[in-house]
């Protein structure tokens, strides 16, 4: 997974990871290049939290929340799941190209709000719809 953040500075998130679940209650682990776990995402009907290697875990009242403090910028992490099964799920100011999904690959830009950014998803055989 690639996150591209056009902000001053810009940001980038390049990690692997392993998304579980539901929108309504999952987990996220990012990795980093080595496999190791970057940062662990979790949410329920009860909040979500965040726990990064070596910090001390931070909590938040959605997984919207979570997601922005995760990334930097907000992250549609509920549409991934509808985007990652094929559906085009619309989502505020994002646009989902679906188009190489069964070739293993997802895109996404996002122009509203400021800064834009593009995502880029590249899966493993195993795990393609």
């Amino acid at each position: 997974m690639l996150l591209r953040v056009s902000s001053d500075p810009p940001q980038t998130v390049n990690a692997g990871f392993e998304l579980k679940g539901s929108p309504m209650a999952g987990l996220l682990v990012l990795t980093g290049p080595l496999g190791n776990i970057a940062a662990t995402l979790q949410w329920n009907a009860e909040g979500a939290t965040l726990h990064r290697a070596g910090e001390a875990g931070q909590t938040f009242a959605s997984l919207d929340a979570l997601a922005q403090q995760a990334t930097g910028t907000p992250f549609p992490i509920a549409a991934l799941f509808d985007w990652l099964a094929g559906r085009d799920t619309q989502v505020a100011g994002w646009l989902a190209d679906l188009s190489q999904l069964d070739q293993g690959r997802l895109s996404a830009s996002r122009s509203d709000p400021e800064p834009s950014a593009q995502l880029q998803i590249v899966l493993e055989s195993s795990v393609k719809p």
